[in-house]
């Protein structure tokens, strides 16, 4: 957290991130460049740029099929939690890889052309009308485009400025890149693809982040993140005992919003499930002295009146509970952002040892 905009600071942790990324990256390209020549067994020896281009262009498409994996998986298990912190490094050096393939293409295929070679790139080929010859090339530039996109606001300021929620939104351009990524390569390469080693490694790739995205959202279904019993005008939750001390049970409302109601020392209190900073579910994440910290990227918030603690401002909004017949309802209309409420008492409460 910061209470205001300064350049990034590093500490171990990142440094440890980065390192490990540009390693495999490196690692990646020597691998694709000086083993797989061999490994791919083209019918023809391809040009140095060529291969150079290709070395890229996979490197990138692999980095984008992690950092999409790297979602589910921290949902799955929360062991994956520390890639999901710094992902936005992730993000950026995988545009900087992309660039890099964009650069080999642009200065071999197009460098002595009539014409500049971006309109030459642009115009070459406008056989949209069929699917062999389809210009792939334009969905390497709109998924290049997301990608810069992506990488320019990065930064905590533009999620201020334009609000988490709409960041949110943007940020979900990352989907729409990688489908243009598999389109790219689809009509591209392996088209002219004469061994099919590259053709299962992608194929895989895109299945994998198709099918941890399904078995996350199964999860949550199983797992209780659904709509809760209306009763009364109120939202039926669980009973206490269902609700561990220090955790919470999320329940979906009749609005879209989530509600993450929590259990601090026999006390009941609930807050939104989205963190104010990128919307991270706040209900995955464990109430200490109050406080109960995102699993994302480590925003607090005391779970009585949705304020982060001082210096901090961000807040979220706070739902009132209540207790029938040995059920904890919610009212689904949230308070104001930062309402203190007070917390509900569990007759009876005591701590069960784990």
């Amino acid at each position: 957290m910061s209470v205001k905009y300064i350049p990034v600071q590093w500490n171990r942790n990142k440094w440890f991130y980065d390192f490990v990324m540009l390693a495999g990256v490196v690692a990646f390209l020597v691998l694709f460049l000086f083993v797989s020549p061999g490994l791919l067994s083209h019918e023809f020896p391809i040009n140095p740029q060529v291969h150079n281009a290709r070395a890229f262009g996979a490197c990138a498409f692999v980095m984008l099929t992690v950092i999409l994996c790297i979602g589910p998986l921290a949902r799955i298990d929360p062991r994956f939690l520390p890639l999901l912190y710094n992902r936005r490094h992730f993000g950026v050096m995988t545009t900087f890889v992309a660039i890099t393939h964009a650069s080999y293409i642009l200065n071999w295929y197009f460098a002595f052309s009539k014409s500049d070679k971006f309109s030459a790139l642009l115009f070459a080929n406008t056989s949209y009308t069929q699917l062999a010859g389809f210009p792939f090339e334009a969905f390497g530039i709109f998924a290049l485009i997301c990608l810069l996109i992506l990488a320019a606001t990065s930064h905590d300021f533009w999620m201020k400025f334009l609000t988490p929620p709409v960041w949110k939104r943007l940020h979900a351009l990352i989907y729409f890149a990688y489908a243009a990524v598999v389109a790219h390569v689809s009509l591209g390469i392996m088209q002219d693809q004469q061994n099919h080693v590259f053709t299962v490694i992608f194929i895989g790739g895109a299945l994998a982040v198709a099918g941890l995205h399904a078995y996350a959202a199964w999860l949550d279904l199983r797992g209780g993140d659904e709509a809760g019993t209306v009763s009364e005008g109120w939202i039926e939750v669980c009973s206490p005992a269902d609700i561990k001390n220090g955790f919470a049970k999320i329940k979906l409302l009749p609005n879209g919003e989530r509600v993450a109601v929590f259990n601090q020392e026999g006390k009941l209190s609930a807050i939104s499930n989205a963190c104010a900073h990128q919307n991270g579910p706040l209900g995955e994440g464990k109430v200490v002295f109050c406080l109960v910290t995102c699993p994302w990227h480590g925003f607090q918030y005391d779970v009585t009146n949705g304020r982060s603690p001082a210096p901090f401002t961000e807040m979220v909004p706070t739902y009132n509970l209540r207790l029938v017949d040995g059920t904890i309802q919610v009212d689904p209309e949230a308070n104001p952002p930062g309402t203190y409420v007070e917390p509900v008492p569990i007759p009876g409460w005591k701590e069960v040892p784990a």
